[in-house]
């Protein structure tokens, strides 16, 4: 029995990233214009981006939407999408979300994330459609919820919370350490 290579050969995948900016290097903006550089090409976007097939594609305060395409490069052995792409789409949207809200010299990082898959994804599924929009936005602490859906029905895949940490970043120029 002979195999075809169109189901056993080896495949590849290429992506290229800008190397990511930081809040220090991107200057004194707020999470909201930081975002808005990403999304019209100041700023190149996250390499996690690059590397798992998702993009921004819209922001504004308190909500940040994403699109990504599955693939077979993102398959678990069973033959379905990973939920760690769902995941990761999730908490991207989520974080950016909380990120539309901060002020220039804060930041966020994500302390709690709940994550509920409710329908499978398969490598030549729909294009994924991720909406994350903030429920609260503290000094110290915000939270978002999120859902993945197929862009063009609606249909839900996976849907999230998240709890973030809100904090101080460093001051570049003294060297002072990061602050709640």
């Amino acid at each position: 029995m002979t195999r075809s290579t169109d189901t056993v050969g080896t495949r590849s995948r290429t992506h290229h990233w800008a190397a990511p900016t930081s809040f220090a290097d991107a200057g004194r903006r707020s999470g909201l214009e930081l975002l808005r550089l990403a999304l019209d090409g100041t700023l190149p976007p996250a390499p996690i981006c690059g590397t798992l097939g998702f993009r921004l594609v819209a922001v504004e305060e308190g909500r940040a939407v994403f699109e990504g395409e599955p693939g077979e490069h993102l398959l678990n052995p069973m033959g379905s999408v990973h939920g760690g792409f769902l995941a990761t789409l999730l908490d991207s949207a989520l974080g950016s979300a909380v990120m539309t809200t901060l002020p220039s010299g804060r930041a966020y990082t994500t302390v709690q994330l709940g994550v509920h898959l409710v329908r499978p994804v398969f490598a030549h599924g729909p294009l994924l459609r991720c909406e994350g929009n903030v429920v609260h936005a503290g000094r110290t602490t915000a939270t978002a919820e999120a859902r993945v859906v197929g862009a063009a029905d609606g249909k839900v895949y996976a849907h999230a919370t998240t709890t973030c940490a809100v904090f101080a970043l460093p001051d570049a120029a003294n060297g002072a350490r990061m602050t709640a």
